[in-house]
């Protein structure tokens, strides 16, 4: 089993990463995925309890990527 963070879950989420390779702001996401800074700072920052499938969909549109480049379950 995962380890889980204070939640219950061992989702991770990758957005830095992400962001860093394309040389793109968070606030400069926001902007473009139509979400506010402070909620995708609580996504990045591995706080947040769930995200609507529009946002998903929308981040991995504008970030050029899939679902599981933005996240992943950490198994060590």
């Amino acid at each position: 089993m995962p380890p889980e963070q204070e939640d219950g879950h061992a989702v991770v989420c990758h957005l830095d990463e992400l962001l860093a390779a394309r040389g793109m702001t968070l606030t400069e996401l926001a902007d473009r995925v139509g979400v506010t800074v402070v909620n995708l700072s609580v996504l990045k920052n591995n706080r947040a309890r769930a995200i609507r499938f529009s946002t998903l969909t929308r981040l991995c549109q504008e970030l050029g990527c899939q679902p599981g480049d933005v996240f992943s379950v950490r198994i060590d």
